[in-house]
């Protein structure tokens, strides 16, 4: 490994790292705006400047210049101070004075540096060049003149989003960055430009003029949109979520942010609920929490155990699932679930229902296998991982589903459930690429456990894994189960699911319809046929006026992630929590503390006073919630044997549950902003009737085929 002299200071690098790494890895910043680490070099800002020696006698780009033993490398040195002195009087020659009225205001790269290395006059009296907006879509407000050309959003558009649809045209001060069609760029990752933007010509639309960045308190919590649990930052002024962005998380989504998470944010604004409802004669009326407790623990103390049922919705925090279960357990009622859509997951085999490999273990893996799922839309950030571990080379992927464009070249094996069991058995020529890879990795999505056959689908995966070594290494297990709730895994490991001789959640609707379920307690659970629950007395506790609140007998009004303190599980099994960044409105209350008010209403309070107890109850029940595992997986045993409960396979093709990316839960079908992207990218309207000015966009079709959209 070379060693070189950075400021005086001796670093040792790996070879073929740049000088601007090796001094990051010393804590020496040198300034830079097209450099990022995560995408590749271009080397057009230079204001990265630093003096070199032995080398030429002029300053050179430390993004580009690769390490060499015995170089010495002088950051703050007058020749480099003045070359960069230079460069940002070049780039603020044609920069228009926006700052009182740009977005970027107050968190701008531009703005840092020019306090630094910019002047207080200008030489340049010739007329400024502009720029027409662009438009990118409904989530994206571009600003082009404040344009520096450091295609950070052509990079990261191209490399990271796979969707190549930003480039520059022209030559020298005509450049511009644009569209190669004047269309919305059809990726879900598409606002992490504005993150990328050093500058103000890229903002987020939504959020535009709303708030400056100052007025803001920042709280750091986790994303519940999907079951990929990303690492967000909220920022609020007085109790209104402003905005969410991305935190740094290498094992998660490192630090990108997928579109929903970003901007369905406005949901929590709209058709809330905010007090206690009663049906009456048919219609809801507001009532007290005392009259709505009342009544739910009066018709959950006179029915029969065997008629009671509950089940979880695919946002419920862990606090509120164990404090349900346990309350299922004082009235008597084995019949419950967390498994809204039926999938076909044994609580009882933790391998069998967690990503086992990891998110960032996908980059490990050798081969891919993804069996009745559409990452791209079920996970962005999970796909976005797989398309990295694709771009490096030697990454074999074959899908048995939906073809969809996954943003990344795969073997197409087409859409028949008959092809699993080939494969299975080892007929298939895929299973030979897997066989000879040392670390496969077969991913199975809810689209082919969601369905009437699940099980004899898993049972075929298993047999699959087992086969060509997916399982039952010491160092690796490729079985990975991606999950679309994020209340799901949680729901598994405290065994939210049917006890001795109870119903799932095909037997409570089943129940419910024919009579046999009196009373149906949904603990925001949307994603179920309402119309199925018959007569049943239905008890909603939730935070927005979905499906399950407008079939509700009793609201009890709740709260969303982002006001509460609560625990969840991911995809993988990794436990976190979310921080309170507002309060919830209205009435509404923490979910546990209104389960504890109902126990004690019926008379049989539970024993959790605090969120401590819960807590320390949730570590009761999993060792995944133990105290100090916050961000930590507990690994699952691989069992083996599943070969032989294989069953037989239906001839349905398999189907992505996401039919709409943009609309999957109560807060983002609650979002003006999910509506208008639904608009564009599903319906395909033009951006004229979007607030744009003119020009069609992309509908889904045209980026995506067969079933969805």
């Amino acid at each position: 490994m070379p060693k070189l002299t950075i400021d005086g200071i001796e670093v040792e690098a790996e070879a073929g790292m740049t000088v601007i790494q090796a001094a990051d890895l010393v804590g020496i910043e040198i300034p830079r705006f097209c450099y990022h680490e995560r995408l590749s070099i271009a080397g057009n800002c230079r204001m990265c400047l630093v003096e070199v020696k032995p080398g030429p006698p002029k300053p050179a780009a430390a993004c580009a210049l690769p390490v060499a033993e015995g170089m010495q490398v002088w950051t703050q040195s007058d020749l480099a101070k003045k070359a960069r002195k230079g460069v940002m009087e070049f780039l603020l020659i044609n920069h228009p004075l926006d700052c009182p009225i740009c977005d970027q205001g107050g968190e701008c790269d531009l703005q840092d540096q020019a306090m630094a290395f910019g002047s207080d006059r200008s030489r340049y009296h010739e007329h400024k060049r502009a720029v027409t907006e662009k438009y990118l879509g409904p989530l994206v407000k571009t600003a082009m003149t404040r344009c520096i050309h450091c295609t950070r959003c052509v990079r990261f558009i191209e490399e990271v989003a796979g969707v190549p649809e930003l480039g520059m045209i022209g030559r020298g001060e005509h450049s511009e960055i644009t569209s190669y069609v004047e269309q919305a760029l059809t990726s879900e990752l598409s606002g992490n430009i504005v993150d990328l933007c050093p500058v103000g010509a890229l903002t987020s639309a939504p959020y535009a003029f709303h708030a400056r960045p100052w007025e803001l308190h920042k709280v750091q919590s986790i994303d519940v949109l999907d079951a990929v649990g990303s690492a967000i930052r909220v920022d609020a002024r007085g109790n209104a979520v402003m905005r969410v962005l991305p935190r740094l998380n290498e094992e998660i989504n490192e630090e990108w942010l997928a579109d929903k998470s970003r901007h369905a944010i406005d949901g929590l604004r709209y058709q809330r609920l905010d007090r206690p409802y009663v049906r009456e004669d048919g219609t809801l009326r507001p009532a007290s929490w005392e009259e709505a407790l009342r009544a739910v623990a009066g018709r959950l103390l006179a029915t029969e155990p065997d008629r009671i049922a509950a089940l979880a919705g695919d946002l419920a925090d862990a606090e509120a699932m164990v404090l349900l279960k346990d309350l299922m357990g004082v009235v008597g009622s084995p019949h419950l679930d967390c498994r809204q859509d039926g999938a076909a997951l044994d609580p009882a085999d933790r391998a069998g229902y967690l990503f086992n490999p990891t998110i960032a273990g996908i980059e490990d893996a050798d081969a891919l296998l993804i069996v009745g799922s559409d990452p791209r839309w079920e996970a962005p950030i999970l796909n976005a991982r797989i398309r990295k571990r694709y771009l490096m080379g030697g990454f074999p992927i074959a899908v048995l589903g939906p073809r969809t464009d996954l943003t990344y070249a795969v073997e197409d094996l087409g859409n028949d459930p008959a092809t699993l069991e080939a494969l299975a058995t080892g007929r298939h020529p895929f299973a030979e690429t897997l066989a000879q890879a040392s670390r496969p990795l077969i991913l199975v999505g809810q689209g082919a456990l969601a369905r009437p056959d699940g099980a004899a689908v898993m049972g075929y995966v298993r047999r699959l894994a087992e086969a060509v070594g997916a399982v039952g290494a010491d160092d690796w297990t490729g079985l990975a189960v991606l999950h679309t709730a994020a209340a799901r895994v949680g729901g598994l490991e405290l065994g939210f699911v049917p006890g001795a001789g109870g119903r799932d959640t095909a037997g409570i609707l089943a129940g419910a319809e024919a009579g046999d379920i009196q009373v149906v307690y949904l603990l925001g659970a949307d994603e179920i046929d309402t119309a199925r629950l018959g007569d049943a007395f239905v008890i909603y506790q939730g935070h927005h006026g979905d499906a399950g609140a407008n079939r509700a007998d009793v609201i009890l009004p709740g709260a969303a992630y982002t006001e509460k303190n609560a625990t969840y599980v991911n995809t993988e099994g990794r436990m976190q929590q979310t921080w309170l960044a507002v309060h919830p409105p209205g009435e509404a209350r923490e979910d546990w503390k209104i389960l504890r008010a109902l126990s004690a209403a019926m008379g049989k309070p539970l024993a959790q006073n605090t969120i401590r107890d819960v807590r320390a109850r949730l570590a009761e029940v999993s060792p995944t919630f133990a105290p100090g595992n916050d961000g930590g997986i507990v690994p699952a045993t691989s069992t083996p044997g599943f070969a032989a409960f294989t069953g037989r396979l239906e001839a349905t093709p398999f189907a992505s549950p996401v039919r709409n990316y943009y609309m999957t839960d109560p807060i983002s079908r609650a979002s003006r902003t999910m509506a208008e992207c639904t608009d564009v990218f599903i319906h395909g309207k033009t951006h004229g009737t979007t607030g744009g000015d003119g020009g069609l966009t992309a509908a889904a079709d045209s980026k995506r085929t067969g079933t969805d959209g």
